[in-house]
């Protein structure tokens, strides 16, 4: 059905599901702690879940490592220590590679950096979300923002040099200055990398069927957006992804965007798998206690049609700035770029796409209607 004449790079997603508590906004895969985590089962589990998952992807090795969850900072360093020292002995690691850990900053403090750090975690995002007390408060956060601040030079006196600090805007009742206000603080300690994003109600949360009725209107959503975007401008952060902003980016997220591999192990964890014809997807079983009695046993596999490749790979690839090449298409997804083309010059015409020596990027119409833009390629 596709023809790879090479692998795309291979990452390794490794997902914690418990947090202190659970965010009114999030519908992530995360439990709340309501007794001592399992830690010594629980990575015991990840190595067992890896290890099934080897066969798949033989010969090849790892170009990054994501933590997430959940709050993967819940865990000991001395267990994510044992992880990476597991994951090293069965599966290569090209030497340069980038391992992020999600971190909130009320499960951190000064040694559990360090430990971190001499375990190997290179690179820390840390889920801000906000440094406004009343907004933290209104979304549910365990933090507050002196906490915040602590947590990001504690990072950084730990050695940590490569950090994303995580924020939101249209908060409850936040205006576009607080939302300013919070850029200019997250900027003041100068990380590499900044992700800020709008709060969305998604279904299966807290706010969806408890929804704050002082949320921001469109106009101004939109308003707090353009500000921010030319205020990370003026300060030298990049905009390469719809809601990223860097001055060095994150290998983990690009290879994503860019329809690359990657093995996911944890609860509720998926994986993008690439053979010779065929791409695979996978997910594990969600809840943690099951998860823990069946890790080495996969919960689905779906093997990806056409229009499956097509639309997913546009669904990553056009929340780039910079977009994709016919390279990248054709190498990713195992198929010529004659295949979208229609979709790609209707996209054309209607101004939401760019062509530049064999470049497609979204315009900046086409980045505010990007599911009209996606739907084109359904």
């Amino acid at each position: 059905m596709f023809n790879f004449t090479t692998y795309p790079p291979l990452s390794l997603y490794i997902h914690i599901p418990w947090c202190v508590r659970k965010c009114p906004y999030c519908d992530f895969n995360s439990h709340e702690i309501r007794a001592d985590i399992p830690e010594s089962d629980y990575i015991n589990a990840l190595l067992a879940d890896l290890e099934h998952d080897l066969v798949r992807v033989s010969g090849r090795k790892i170009h990054s490592i994501f933590f997430g969850g959940g709050t993967p900072s819940v865990l000991s360093a001395d267990a994510i220590d044992n992880l990476l020292s597991g994951i090293r002995q069965r599966i290569p690691i090209i030497a340069e590679a980038e391992i992020t850990l999600e971190a909130n900053p009320g499960t951190v403090d000064n040694e559990r950096f360090q430990g971190f750090y001499q375990a190997g975690i290179n690179r820390l995002s840390i889920g801000i979300q906000s440094f406004d007390d009343d907004s933290l408060k209104k979304i549910g956060r365990i933090h507050d923002s002196l906490a915040a601040k602590k947590a990001i030079e504690a990072a950084q006196k730990a050695g940590f040099n490569n950090m994303n600090i995580d924020l939101m805007f249209g908060l409850p009742a936040q205006t576009e200055k607080m939302a300013l206000a919070d850029l200019e603080t997250a900027v003041s300690f100068q990380t590499t990398h900044i992700s800020w994003y709008q709060l969305t109600i998604e279904p299966n949360t807290l706010f969806y069927h408890q929804t704050p009725t002082n949320i921001g209107n469109e106009d101004l959503l939109w308003q707090m957006q353009i500000t921010g975007q030319k205020y990370l401008a003026a300060q030298n952060y990049k905009q390469y992804e719809i809601s990223a902003y860097a001055k060095q980016m994150c290998q983990h997220n690009l290879n994503y965007w860019k329809f690359g591999d990657y093995l996911g192990i944890g609860a509720g964890a998926h994986s993008k798998i690439t053979n010779l014809d065929t791409i695979t997807r996978l997910s594990k079983q969600r809840q943690p206690q099951t998860y823990l009695e069946s890790a080495d046993k996969i919960a689905t596999s779906k093997q990806l049609k056409i229009e499956d490749v097509k639309l997913e790979f546009m669904m990553n690839a056009l929340r780039l700035v910079d977009g994709f090449t016919k390279q990248e298409f054709e190498q990713n997804t195992g198929l010529k770029l004659a295949v979208v083309e229609t979709p790609i010059q209707e996209a054309i015409n209607n101004n939401w796409l760019q062509s530049q020596n064999r470049r497609f990027y979204p315009t900046a119409l086409g980045m505010r209607f990007l599911n009209d833009l996606l739907g084109l390629f359904m």
